[in-house]
């Protein structure tokens, strides 16, 4: 995999923590798009891949810079989707404040008297080498598991507290960071989306 400097088109300081773990194996020199000036892309859109390609061409776009984006949330089973892409603004959306204690506390609300608790992490990664690039490299994961109304952990971030994981018996912000980034969905995705650069002839 070529040495490219590469825009991270989000500042969500727990992603830039998990990215800049995992693209560390790969030897990517990630920065930030905070860091160059970049302000946030607007996101009106109701897909993962739609919001994340937005996000890849606006940050190249105002860096001339390959960019990565990644637009990822929770679908639970029984909400038909929701939260969905409005993930980490759903509290605010139904007006119940704002910030991952808020948008749990209205999960488990949404929840309550439900039996199905069965949920997914979902990550669409978009990667352009130029703001305009007709053939972005797309990839995607998927973490199963079920929401459970008492949160345990002190990792992660988000939906981590309430996402439990039942092969292993614990949630997913009970788990150590590097263990996390092998099976999570957004893990799971990036290492796709090096595949498909590779395959492509990129390394």
């Amino acid at each position: 995999m070529s040495q490219e400097k590469v825009v991270l088109a989000s500042d969500n300081p727990g992603k830039l923590r998990e990215f800049s773990a995992i693209l560390a194996e790969i030897g990517w020199h990630v920065v930030p798009q905070g860091e160059l000036g970049v302000p946030p892309a607007e996101e009106p859109h109701v897909t993962f891949v739609e919001n994340a390609l937005a996000k890849a061409r606006h940050a190249s776009r105002l860096t001339n810079l390959p960019a990565l984006a990644d637009d990822s949330g929770l679908t639970v089973d029984a909400l038909d989707g929701a939260p969905g892409v409005y993930s980490a603004r759903y509290a605010k959306r139904l007006g119940k404040g704002s910030g991952d204690v808020d948008n749990n506390r209205c999960l488990i609300e949404a929840l309550a008297g439900q039996e199905n608790r069965a949920a997914s992490y979902v990550a669409v990664l978009v990667y352009v080498r130029h703001a305009d690039d007709p053939c972005p490299v797309i990839a995607e994961g998927h973490w199963r598991g079920a929401i459970v109304d008492q949160a345990s952990g002190a990792n992660g971030f988000g939906y981590d507290p309430h996402f439990f994981l039942p092969d292993l018996g614990l949630t997913a912000a009970a788990l150590a960071p590097e263990a996390k980034n092998r099976i999570s969905h957004r893990g799971q995705a990036l290492r796709a989306l090096v595949a498909r650069l590779r395959g492509e002839g990129n390394s």
